[in-house]
């Protein structure tokens, strides 16, 4: 797959499914249908690939607590995450690259990190319900739920898988690249992170199909870079 950047540069993180439970597949005892919550995290940062989780709950092992990760700290969402793994039937994790973000946009790389993480669960499930408007294609029935990740358990407990583990990998991502402050931004368009492209230029893991990050690669002024910070065309560190 191709680089985003000059071949000089360190290669971006490309695996695209991250993690799949070991939970045991169900038997043909179940008579309850496998439904599964689907959400992902990271389509507004200007780096970093985007990432999707798919979680099927265990109804005999609830988890208190679930709702959207936005809604939650850091460290309640890191305790929740373990829950779900611990407890669910099955949980996926996945992603799409960079480099797919800028070869077919944002929110086709974001339903294609859905149809991964769905595919790879080790239960196939009956149906998806899935945050958003914008149903992935999947080959299982597909229920659509705006704001469903505060309004499924399943679908928060995927919400919270899909950040959780890109919350990790932007930490790699930082001591990669330290010079940018992803371990405190996660690839949003923060002003410091502004201040940091402006001088820095775009590593690896920008994506270019981003106008601030496009705008850097044109030679043009940052959007909302303050005065006096235009490019200066440095190698990211």
């Amino acid at each position: 797959m191709a680089d985003i950047a000059a071949s000089r540069a360190p290669r971006p993180f490309a695996r695209r499914v991250l993690i799949v439970s070991t939970a045991p597949v169900l038997d043909g005892s179940s008579v309850a249908p496998a439904i599964c919550g689907v959400d992902e995290a990271g389509r507004g940062p200007l780096a970093g690939p985007v990432f999707a989780a798919a979680v099927i709950l265990d109804p005999a092992r609830p988890i208190d607590g679930l709702r959207d990760s936005k809604q939650l700290s850091a460290a309640r969402r890191d305790e929740l995450a373990l829950l779900i793994r611990e407890r669910a039937l099955a949980w996926a994790i996945a992603s799409a690259t960079v480099a797919e973000i800028d070869r077919i946009n944002i929110l086709r790389a974001a339903l294609l990190a859905m149809r991964r993480a769905v595919g790879a669960l080790p239960v196939t499930p009956t149906r998806a319900r899935v945050d958003g408007n914008q149903p992935p294609r999947l080959a299982c029935e597909v229920e659509m739920m705006v704001g469903g990740d505060a309004l499924d358990p399943a679908i928060s407990a995927a919400s919270i898988l899909a950040k959780t583990a890109r919350d990790e990998l932007m930490m790699k991502v930082h001591r990669r690249f330290p010079g940018y402050g992803f371990d405190r931004h996660k690839g949003y368009a923060t002003e410091d992170h502004l201040l940091a492209l402006g001088r820095l230029g775009p590593c690896p893991e920008h994506r270019t199909s981003f106008a601030p990050v496009r705008q850097w690669v044109d030679g043009l002024p940052l959007v909302d870079a303050p005065p006096g910070e235009a490019p200066d065309r440095a190698l990211a560190p």
